[in-house]
This record gives C-alpha cells, structure tokens and sequence, in this order.
C-alpha cells in the first residue's frame, strides 16, 4: 500500500545568516498507521549530501534522539529520525517501554517493515544522496538497524549502538549488502557472552563487512546521558565511551561514504 508523505512545516531549528540548522517534522504512514519523524540538516550544505537514518531507544522517538539526529546534520549529513511506534507514542515508563517495544522484537518482520518505510522517507528527500545512506540505532533502536540491515535494505553501513544482537533468523545475515559497527558495552547485562558469540559467528558465516568495539566498563545505554536516572541495574551513562563510540561512528562513515 503506498504510503503518504506530508511535510509539516513546522521550523524547530533556527537559520541564522548563511548557516544554520533546519529541522522539521515529517509525517508518514505504515499502512494504516500513521508515523511522525524527525528531520534535521544544515542549510549551509549545498546539494546533495549522505543520509543517516536514525532509529530510537525503547522509550520512542524523543529529545535525546532528536539531538543525535542534529548531531548528525552538523556533521554535514541528512538526518531522519524515524518513528517506529506511532504518532505521538512515546514513554518515560519503563514497563510502557517494554510493552511498544516487545511488539517489535517479537515479531520481526513487523520490525523491518516498519524500519523500512522510514528509510523509504529518507532516500526520497531531494537532499539525500541515495546512493550513500547508513542507518544508527540506539538499544531497541541498535537491534532495528541490524535487522534492518538482515532484511537485504540497500544501505551502505549500519551502527549499532548498544543494541541487541540477537535474530530469530541468523541466516538472513546474508542478506546484508553494506558494513555493520557495533559499539558495545563490555558490562551491559543485557547481552550475553553466548549472545556476543552466536553474532560474531552469524556475521562471520555470512562474509560480511563487520566491526564490533568494546567498551571497558561501560554498561547498557551508555550513550545516553540521562541512563543514570532511571534506576535500573545495569543501564548508565558512560562519557568516555559515549564520545569514543561517536568518533567510531564518524571514521566507519567516512569509510564507507568514501569521504576524505
């Protein structure tokens, strides 16, 4: 079913003379349900330029995610940070969170379909360079891009950011045609020793191109500085592998953007 696609001019960023950062919401659809993201980029930019797509933790689209995707704009990149639950549903509730989310990781399928639309928004803005797109998520965001990746999705490189590694189906790993980095916490709880390995075997089998860094002493949702303040075992934020995972990300998209 083709699905609409409906800029709401609604101008959250601010141009400055010459320069500045352009954000907007954009609403799409998924079939019958209706969807809202979250476009960013620098006006100062002229033509063409990569794409990112951005995919959110748990809670659902959200600030912290809106700022990586302006993040991302003033690295001189086309930012979208797609929605995957739903206009207007996001959460601070870690059980809520758990339920929009269990949706998703219980049925894949439903997953990638869903990934697929927004990065089918993305690659259709007349500033994203289709050629040279790469999809970041983070945690529930981090198992998305990788599936998303699993489902064949022409996409030059996906990055992970203590995401899940597990897949009810490892032998779609063949399906992926781009790079794969995963930015990993060595304390996070989350993912097993056994879950670690069945990944790196699911992408060495599959020959793909896959990076995975390790982060001493960081825990689950270290990127993101607000982790700290939700009191749950084994989730905080961790500065310094915060900012290294960033640099990672940005070397890994200068490789397979073939940028300078």
């Amino acid at each position: 079913m083709k699905y609409f696609l409906m800029v709401i001019m609604v101008i959250l960023g601010y141009a400055s003379a010459g320069a500045g950062l352009h954000t907007e919401l954009i609403e799409y659809k998924d079939g019958d349900v209706f969807l809202e993201g979250y476009l960013a980029y620098d006006d100062a930019v002229k033509g063409k330029r990569p794409g990112v797509m951005v995919v959110h933790e748990w809670w659902g689209l959200n600030r912290y995610i809106e700022k990586r995707a302006e993040e991302l704009a003033k690295l001189g990149y086309i930012a979208f940070a797609i929605d995957m639950y739903g206009k207007g549903k996001s959460t601070n509730d870690s059980k809520r969170a758990g339920e929009l989310s269990g949706i998703y990781t219980k049925d894949r399928k439903l997953m990638r379909s869903r990934a697929n639309k927004g990065l089918d928004v993305l690659r259709r803005l007349d500033l994203a360079d289709a050629s040279r797109i790469a999809a970041i998520g983070y945690c529930f965001g981090g198992t998305t891009v990788l599936e998303l990746a699993r489902s064949g999705a022409s996409l030059a490189g996906v990055v992970s950011f203590h995401g899940g590694l597990d897949t009810p189906d490892p032998g779609d790993a063949k399906n992926i045609k781009g790079s794969v980095l995963v930015l990993h916490g060595a304390d996070d709880p989350f993912q097993s020793r056994e879950k670690i390995e069945a990944f790196q075997d699911e992408m060495h089998k599959a020959g793909v191109d896959w990076q995975m860094n390790i982060y001493g002493g960081a825990e689950h949702s270290f990127t993101n500085p607000e982790a700290d303040k939700l009191g749950i075992k084994g989730v905080a934020y961790n500065e310094k592998a915060d900012k290294r995972s960033w640099e990672a990300m940005k070397i890994f998209f200068r490789e397979i953007f073939k940028e300078k």
